[in-house]
């Protein structure tokens, strides 16, 4: 969200390369919930097998329920391919299952792995070889993540998969009912779909002179491309415009932009990336000041959670 002090420290799940397996290849149809890297982890592949033997768009950003991809091998019981929560908007991977003295921790807006090992005092060693997870691995919102041996901690094992406020920082009434409006009003309106959603992103930034690949993967991080997405702060839709954004976008638009309609969500944010491309003095800049502000960074430096979000954009650019 622009000039929000949260966003979403994930990447698309395609990023997560596991190792090959040799052996034939099968059909299988996508489910809603699925992603590339749940069914490379379900069928003891890798992201870039599956995507290069299917000749996948954008390194398998794309998938869609329907789609029919081969993938080789045969999926054990144990590591069945993933379904959607139904109504949490989240994806759930099977492919760890915790024990009973295990805890699950449904990744949010902000977290990392090294986070969630301190959260639950345990060690980064031990939450990485329990997920199966590299020291470079980039984890998602609504991910779960098996932390072992901590069925004891304070905090709650699985939490709202929602991106909900930080710890220490209140949400006001007024901004609570507002976020509830929000969602009400996004909840009861027609959306694109992720893949008609990725492709207005690429039509609106070429028309605006911005780089579709910069549009797709800062809209990535704030929302997953998914238009119905509200934050605490009542940032909304795909480039998680807030309503001070919204106004400024519309100056830079010379017409009044709704962000509640996807096309003007948009809009808005390729606008504002426009904008900032302008007056930053690097690309790096830009991104920063899409999410701290520039006028932030430049009198403050970037924040430790900018830094990140800087990273993030960047490994999602990179993998489009």
């Amino acid at each position: 969200m622009p000039f929000a002090d949260v966003a979403a420290l994930a990447v698309p799940a395609h990023a997560v390369v596991a190792p090959v397996a040799a052996t034939p290849w099968k059909t299988i149809t996508v489910r809603p919930g699925d992603t590339l890297w749940h069914l490379a982890i379900a069928n003891h592949t890798s992201v870039r097998a599956i995507a290069q033997k299917n000749r996948l768009a954008l390194g398998g950003a794309l998938i869609h329920p329907g789609q029919k991809l081969l993938v080789p091998g045969k999926a054990s019981p144990a590591t069945a391919q993933p379904r959607s929560t139904a109504g949490s908007g989240t994806r759930t991977a099977t492919a760890v299952r915790p024990s009973s003295r295990d805890a699950v921790h449904v990744v949010r807006a902000g977290d990392t792995v090294s986070d969630i090992a301190v959260k639950y005092r345990v060690s980064l060693t031990k939450l990485l070889a329990a997920n199966r997870l590299r020291s470079s691995a980039l984890i998602f919102v609504g991910q779960r993540i098996v932390v072992p041996g901590a069925v004891s901690a304070s905090a709650p094992a699985t939490p709202a998969p929602k991106a909900a406020a930080p710890k220490g920082y209140s949400v006001s009434a007024k901004t609570a009912k507002a976020v509830a409006a929000s969602k009400a009003r996004l909840a009861a309106a027609k959306v694109p779909t992720r893949t008609e959603t990725s492709a207005i992103i690429r039509a609106t930034a070429a028309r605006h002179g911005v780089d579709p690949k910069l549009a797709l993967a800062i809209g990535w991080l704030e929302s997953g491309w998914h238009q119905r997405a509200v934050s605490y702060t009542n940032a909304v839709g795909v480039m998680q415009i807030m309503p001070t954004s919204q106004t400024w976008a519309s100056e830079l638009a010379g017409r009044s932009l709704d962000r509640f309609d996807t096309r003007d969500n948009i809009t808005s944010g390729v606008l504002i990336i426009r904008s900032l491309q302008a007056s930053a003095d690097s690309r790096e800049q830009a991104i920063a000041g899409y999410y701290q502000g520039l006028y932030s960074v430049r009198q403050k430096g970037l924040y430790e959670d900018t830094k990140q979000y800087v990273a993030s954009v960047m490994a999602i650019y990179d993998r489009l």
